[in-house]
C-alpha cells in the first residue's frame, strides 16, 4: 500500500466533519494520559497488536497525538487516529468501528488529527500505508506518493528466533 502526500497549509477546516460526528451523540477529542491502556487495548482487540503499539507511542508525545471518538452516553470507545506516531509527520494508523462507519467518524479524526500536525508546525503530513485512497484524496486532499512502497515501515520482526 502506497503512501499519500498531505498540504496541511491547504488542510479543510476541521470543525464540520467533527460537528457531523456530534451530531450522532459523538465525541472527538485527544486521548488522556490516564486511558493509555484502555486505548491500547481497545485498538488491539478491534485492529491488531501492532496498531496498539503505534498508538502508545503517541502517549510519550506532548501534547498526546492520538485522538479517540468517543459515545457521549457510554462513554465508549469508537475510533482513534494517530499522528507522529511511527515517524515524525506520519498519519496513521487509524481506524473506526465497524458497526459506528458511515457517520463521519473517519474523516473528523482524520482532519483533527492532520489539524493537530499543523498546529504542531508541520506544513505536511504522509499518511503512511494507505488502504482507502479515495477517502484520502476526497477528505483532506492527499495525492499519492510514487515509489512508496513499503514506505517507512520495514518488515517487522519476527516473533520466533531463527535455528541453526
Amino acid at each position: 500500500m502506497p503512501d499519500m502526500l498531505v498540504k496541511l497549509y491547504d488542510l479543510p477546516d476541521p470543525r464540520p466533519a467533527i460537528q457531523r460526528a456530534e451530531s450522532h451523540g459523538l465525541r472527538i477529542r485527544t486521548a488522556m494520559a490516564y486511558e493509555r491502556s484502555r486505548v491500547r487495548r481497545w485498538i488491539a482487540e478491534h485492529f491488531s497488536e501492532g496498531w496498539a503499539d503505534e498508538a502508545e507511542a503517541c502517549f510519550g508525545r506532548q501534547p498526546i497525538t492520538c485522538w479517540v471518538a468517543v459515545d457521549e452516553d457510554s462513554g465508549g470507545m469508537l475510533g482513534f487516529a494517530c499522528g507522529d506516531a511511527t515517524a515524525r509527520g506520519l498519519f496513521g494508523p487509524t481506524g473506526v468501528d465497524e458497526s459506528q462507519r458511515g457517520k463521519g467518524l473517519g474523516a473528523a479524526l482524520l482532519l483533527a488529527s492532520l489539524d493537530q500536525l499543523k498546529r504542531l508546525g508541520y506544513g505536511y503530513a504522509v499518511i503512511g500505508g494507505v488502504g482507502p485512497e479515495d477517502f484520502y484524496a476526497k477528505a483532506c486532499g492527499a495525492v499519492t506518493i510514487p515509489d512508496s512502497e513499503p514506505g517507512v515501515y520495514p518488515r517487522a520482526i519476527s516473533p520466533v528466533a531463527p535455528t541453526d
